[in-house]
Order: C-alpha cells, then sequence, then structure tokens
C-alpha cells in the first residue's frame, strides 16, 4: 500500500492512521517527539530529513527505502518532484533518496508517498543471555536484536506459530516488551560496521555514566550519558573502529558530528548542486555555509 503524506502531518497521526487501514509503518522512530501539551509536533518533513529508520531496520531495511515520490521546494522557490508511486515508471536520478538525512539542505519537503505494507498478525519480544551473534544464525529474519553487553532482547513478528518455533530454535524467553532504549542530559547514535560491535561493546562498558544498547546486524548504537565528556568518549571510542557518533541532543559544546564523514566531498557537491548560496539549513550538515557567515 502506498500511502501519501504531507511534509506538516504529526508523525504519530500518520502511524494512527495507517493502523486503522491495517497498515504497517515500520520505519516508526524510537522517540516521538511531543509538545508540551502532550500533543504530536514530530512532522513526517523531520523524520524523512533526519533519515531515521527506526529499531525495525534489521528485517525492513532503511528509511529510504520506503520513501517513493517527493515534493520539495528549492533554495529559489522552484517546486520539484522527484520519483513515483510506481517504481518501474520512474527515471532519472533517485532524488527521494538524497531527501532522506539531508537535514534539509537540498530543499523543503512539502509531500511525500510512503511504502507501508500490511501490519503483521503478531508481534513478540523475548530476550537471551546468549551470545547476540550467535542468536542472530538461529533466528529467520528478526524485527530486532538489541543487546546491551549483558541481555540480549528480540523482536519477532509474523504467524503466531511461526514466531514460537523461531523462539524455541533460538533458545528465547518471553520478555514483556520492547527494551528501555538508553536516556539521559546528553544522547548520541554510533554507526559503524555491524561486524565491530562485538569489539566495541567492551570500549563503552569501560567509559564511567555511558549506557548504551546496540541494534545487531545494523551496526547502530544508541548511547546516552550523564555528562558530555562520556559522549565525548564514546565518540572516540567508534572512531577508533572506523565508526563515527552523531550527537542527538546535549552537549551544547560538542560538535554535532566529530570528524569529516568519510562521504562528505560527494555530499558537499550535491548540496552546492541544489542550493549553491546556502540559504537551506545552513550549517546543519559539515562543511556548509553557516547562517552567521559573512
Amino acid at each position: 500500500m502506498h500511502a501519501h503524506s504531507v511534509g506538516l502531518v504529526c508523525v504519530a497521526s500518520f502511524i494512527a492512521v495507517s493502523n486503522t487501514c491495517a497498515q504497517d509503518f515500520p520505519s516508526k522512530p524510537i522517540r516521538i517527539v511531543t509538545s508540551a501539551a502532550g500533543g504530536g509536533n514530530d512532522f513526517m518533513a523531520r523524520l524523512i530529513a533526519t533519515g531515521l529508520s527506526g529499531p525495525r531496520r534489521l528485517r525492513y531495511g532503511p528509511l529510504r527505502d520506503r520513501v517513493l515520490e517527493v515534493r520539495f521546494v528549492t533554495a529559489d522557490g522552484r517546486l520539484v518532484k522527484g520519483g513515483g508511486p510506481t517504481v518501474k515508471n520512474v527515471t532519472g536520478y533517485d532524488v527521494p533518496r538524497l531527501l532522506v538525512g539531508s537535514m534539509g539542505t537540498i530543499g523543503v519537503l512539502v509531500q511525500v508517498t510512503l511504502r507501508c505494507q500490511p501490519r503483521a498478525r503478531f508481534a513478540r519480544w523475548f530476550q537471551t543471555n546468549t551470545d547476540p551473534f550467535e542468536a542472530r544464525r538461529r533466528m529467520f529474519r528478526p524485527s530486532c536484536i538489541a543487546w546491551d553487553g549483558a541481555t540480549t532482547r528480540v523482536l519477532i513478528e509474523g504467524h503466531a506459530d511461526d514466531i514460537a518455533a523461531e523462539a524455541n530454535t533460538a533458545r528465547l524467553e518471553t520478555e514483556d516488551g520492547p527494551p528501555a532504549w538508553p536516556d539521559g542530559t546528553h544522547r548520541g547514535r554510533i554507526s559503524v560496521r555491524p561486524s565491530r560491535l562485538r569489539d566495541l561493546a567492551p570500549a563503552l562498558d569501560e567509559i564511567d555514566g555511558v549506557r548504551w544498547l546496540a541494534e545487531v546486524g545494523v551496526g547502530t548504537v544508541h548511547v546516552a550519558a550523564d555528562a558530555a565528556a562520556a559522549l565525548v568518549a564514546a565518540r572516540a571510542a567508534a572512531v577508533e573502529r572506523d565508526g563515527w557518533l552523531l550527537r542527538e541532543a546535549g552537549a551544547p559544546g560538542v560538535d554535532g558530528y566529530g570528524d569529516w564523514l568519510p562521504n562528505f566531498a560527494i555530499l558537499e557537491r550535491i548540496r552546492v548542486a541544489f542550493d549553491p548560496t546556502g540559504k537551506l539549513s545552513p550549517g546543519r550538515l559539515p562543511g556548509a555555509p553557516r547562517a552567521d557567515a559573512g
């Protein structure tokens, strides 16, 4: 099923509507920003711009695979359409993928067409104390494997009998619900090769005040700390293992990205092609002109 959304539709509202149609949007983020009054104000445009894929990426893939068509306004005021609801009828550059994770530096997203799918009949969380990498080898397409260095929590979706059989094969125990994702004043998200998680885990455990939860098979590690220095230390541990940490909250004196991204030159060329004067979200990406420049 294809779902059309305007950029200022709240993520929570979009998910609620899709649920009434028995459809699932598996890229729902871990945190949905809400207003002081309790209403949702985390918009679909922000979700696309930040490129957050949610904790079920292991099975359903990244958010960019869900974006079929976009309409956005460029820095010079043009309305541009990219992609289409029927993939086989689309030619040219894959503009929708460029918008995902662009932090608003390419254009202002006003409408998007997303790929949804029928909601799984059953979804259940399990836990185990066995090695998470070994547990993954025993399972077929788990939706999420979350590991904190001691306990592995697994989300399996599908038919009830299949879930039970898979849990039995992997020797999983029933869990009450999803894990508690790390939270704190200072938060970040580490990205490393999935094979480096085993090496990164003990390094994070040695940092005082750091709480972390890794998505096995994906290479994403959610990190929280009560002190900015601990977040900086977690970034250093990631960089030593050819990864990087994106600061998500807190630590105002800490750079959002840290070291230059490996694909920075490509990012800069794309940004300049769409916005040569640097009007859109200045300073939001590394190297982009800042609002106070000049």
